[in-house]
């Protein structure tokens, strides 16, 4: 990699560059291609090293197919919160649709989303993962959206999850309240 790349990278391609580099072994006569990172661990590369662990988790089948555990398991919504969402009292501030994704795209765009939601500070977003009716299935993303919620990459970021209400697609959508920011005013 010249120069002029190393300084155009932003601090999330340095770090992903340097996972990657990692995995390779470097041709005879020639050093590891690492690039040395911009910033400290205080500006931020904990959250990118996790956005990439759980990049990396997609690619393993262990992210496919997660285990059950009930200590891991997210409290659902207290009975006011869910009603107050549904009624739209509490507004839903964002919304991802993952109709007709795989395993793997869902995965990833999930995560992404509520890494930007959680980095922006807000508290509510609806998750669609659809019913999955089709091909007499009980809709794959419908089960693995909860098990996902449940890994440790995605439990710094989400507080809880519930079944949204019927005009918010019932049980192929999620209600999901983020974690506040420590340090940071949340709504």
């Amino acid at each position: 990699m010249t120069r002029k790349a190393e300084k155009a990278l932003s601090d999330e391609d340095r770090v992903l560059w340097n996972r990657v580099a990692k995995t390779t072994s470097p041709l005879r006569g020639r050093g590891a291609a690492l690039i040395p990172e911009a910033g400290s661990a205080a500006q931020g590369d904990e959250g990118m090293l996790a956005l990439f662990d759980a990049a990396d988790m997609v690619t393993s089948k262990t992210a496919m197919l997660p285990t059950r555990s009930k200590q891991q398991r997210a409290h659902p919504f207290d009975a006011p919160t869910h009603s107050n969402l549904s009624k739209g009292r509490l507004p839903l501030e964002g919304r991802v649709d993952l109709h007709g994704m795989t395993q793997a795209e869902a995965h990833t765009l999930l995560f992404s989303f509520l890494h930007r939601a959680y980095a922006e500070g807000l508290r509510y977003v609806l998750v669609i993962t659809g019913k999955g009716s089709s091909f007499g299935s009980d809709g794959i993303l419908r089960r693995a959206v909860p098990e996902w919620l449940a890994t440790h990459s995605f439990r710094l970021l989400v507080s809880s999850y519930d079944n949204a209400a019927r005009h918010h697609g019932g049980s192929g959508a999620l209600y999901i309240r983020l974690r506040r920011r420590s340090g940071g005013k949340s709504p």
